[in-house]
């Protein structure tokens, strides 16, 4: 076995764990209604943290982190059950997911930028498809009342919460590396 491999392994997985540990105590620690006419929406920064490790290592990692956070919120602090489990890994995946695919082919600041662009996007328009087919179970409504929540809550959440996870990122992302190089944890 090559000790070297192993050793690298070694530092993603504890890297990997490390990301969904910070990840959940954000979540945990910070929830904000950004858009008033929908209480049910809340923004939390773990997308900032699961995007950070898809750009480190790929978006297998954004997967990894995604659903174990996720999980951990569902049978933790969250009352959205199931439904907000998949509603969770599917605005995770749509952002820092394709982001972090992009990222992987342009590996510059500027291709930081436009993954998180695209990523952006790609979260408010997956995310109203899922909130019409989800929504109404979870809130208990017919589809209309949902049709209705698009223009004023759902479509402009999901903008703003890519928008700030992006900033966020692109503020973050050099100086995190830069530690976690220089401690030996990512190459």
């Amino acid at each position: 076995m090559n000790v070297s491999l192993t050793a690298s392994s070694t530092r993603r997985v504890v890297v990997t764990a490390m990301l969904s540990a910070v990840a959940y105590v954000v979540m945990v620690a910070i929830h904000l209604n950004i858009v008033p006419a929908a209480p049910f929406l809340t923004y939390d920064p773990k997308d900032v943290i699961i995007a950070l490790g898809g750009f480190i290592y790929g978006p297998a990692e954004v997967v990894i982190i995604s659903v174990v956070v996720s999980f951990l919120e569902m049978i933790s602090v969250s009352d959205t059950g199931i439904i907000g489990f998949v509603m969770q890994v599917i605005a995770t995946l749509s952002y820092a997911g394709v982001a972090a695919l992009i990222y992987k082919r342009l590996h510059t600041k500027g291709g930081a930028l436009i993954s998180l662009c695209v990523g952006t996007v790609s979260m408010a328009v997956i995310m109203v498809l899922w909130n019409l087919i989800l929504s109404p179970i979870y809130l208990g409504t017919d589809r209309a009342t949902v049709v209705a929540l698009l223009v004023p809550a759902i479509i402009p959440f999901n903008v703003l919460k890519g928008v700030i996870n992006s900033v966020l990122i692109m503020l973050i992302y050099k100086p995190i590396v830069t530690a976690l190089r220089r401690t030996g944890f990512v190459a």
